[in-house]
């Protein structure tokens, strides 16, 4: 069961990260949501507020490379994969909007794979 405080201050935390980071066409957001079993990374344009890519650790290309998918080994070849995805459609720069987790663990190893393949965070 999820605690009431913990989810409101995660709630207050992503309003006040979302007020500065926007993305747009050029530069789109970059946007992680970590759940106990998976990680779920999308780079949306909030100009048009469609989603220009997304991928989880849900996918088999990153399936076939970790054993298990809620660890940092997983977070980083998400963030590897996205990386060179973008780099495929033109993307060389997005805004990182960890969505209200703290930036370490899982979701710092999302941005620092991305950056590894060449996106400019």
């Amino acid at each position: 069961m999820f605690d009431d405080r913990r989810s409101t201050a995660r709630r207050l935390r992503q309003t006040r990260v979302r007020r500065k980071v926007l993305g747009s066409a050029a530069r789109p957001r970059l946007c992680v949501f970590r759940s106990e079993k998976h990680i779920y990374a999308q780079l949306i344009s909030d100009d048009t507020g469609e989603t220009l890519l997304a991928s989880s650790t849900l996918v088999s290309d990153v399936r076939s490379k970790v054993k298990k998918t809620a660890n940092v080994e997983a977070a980083r070849v998400l963030g590897q994969l996205i990386g060179k995805r973008c780099l495929e459609k033109g993307i060389t720069n997005a805004v990182f909007d960890r969505n209200g987790f703290l930036y370490h663990g899982r979701v710092r190893a999302v941005a620092e794979g991305a950056r590894e393949a060449g996106l400019r965070i």
